[in-house]
């Protein structure tokens, strides 16, 4: 069986204050319908956990009813921090869960191949992450205003999501980094903790996430070409 836990708990502070990126209108409906839609039309993922904030429960109830969503879902609420989320959506999913992929609500453009691939990936390697190869140059700076050196950037991947992993292999990365006391942003970063290969899995098309206010025009003319 595979479960989706899409986190959706954040507070998404550098969109502004008093504003809720999840939440906010694009090509339609709010970007974390979006974001849901394509994990409920995934024919490959058997239940969607979604963690929200507390309070917030009935607005993604009213979201399932509004745009028809019959993927089972069950809705946890979060921690404090992204990896106190993921644990507990954890805790949420089927015990028939072999494979789970972990999605940032607020990365609304995310094909059903994508999620496939992941999916894949992590079946035959134990963790995999969708990710891009870095175009741009990149620069390193010791104060933040003068240039240090240029960075090869022929190694260097950015990393997105679905993060997909066999559900005991995430489950040991997270409660070994949560042991030790580390609180990680990335789930892949909690696999390198335990020496567990993670494998690239390339987004061949725009997979964007909703971080400021200037990135909508870009992602609603992606979902409108959908």
């Amino acid at each position: 069986m595979i479960s989706a836990i899409i986190v959706a708990a954040g507070k998404g502070t550098r969109m502004g204050a008093n504003v809720d990126k999840l939440w906010l209108e694009v090509a339609g409906r709010p970007v974390v319908a979006h974001t849901w839609r394509q994990f409920n039309d995934a024919v490959c993922v058997d239940e969607i956990i979604l963690v929200v904030r507390e309070g917030m429960e009935s607005h993604f109830t009213e979201l399932a009813g509004k745009f028809s969503f019959k993927k089972t879902f069950r809705l946890v609420i979060g921690g404090a921090e992204r990896q106190d989320s993921v644990w507990n959506g954890l805790a949420a999913v089927s015990p028939k869960t072999e494979i789970v992929a972990i999605q940032d609500a607020a990365r609304p453009c995310t094909t059903a191949k994508l999620i496939t691939d992941t999916i894949a990936a992590a079946r035959e390697t134990g963790a995999a992450v969708a990710a891009q190869p870095v175009t741009d140059t990149i620069k390193e700076t010791a104060d933040g205003q003068i240039i240090s050196r240029t960075v090869d950037r022929s190694k260097l991947w950015s990393v997105q999501t679905p993060q997909t992993f066999r559900l005991e292999v995430l489950r040991h990365a997270i409660s070994t980094a949560r042991e030790k006391g580390l609180n990680l942003t990335d789930d892949t970063a909690a696999c390198e903790l335990i020496g567990q290969p993670v494998r690239l899995v390339k987004a061949t098309t725009p997979n964007p996430k909703v971080t400021v206010p200037a990135d909508l025009p870009f992602i609603e003319s992606l979902l409108r070409t959908h």
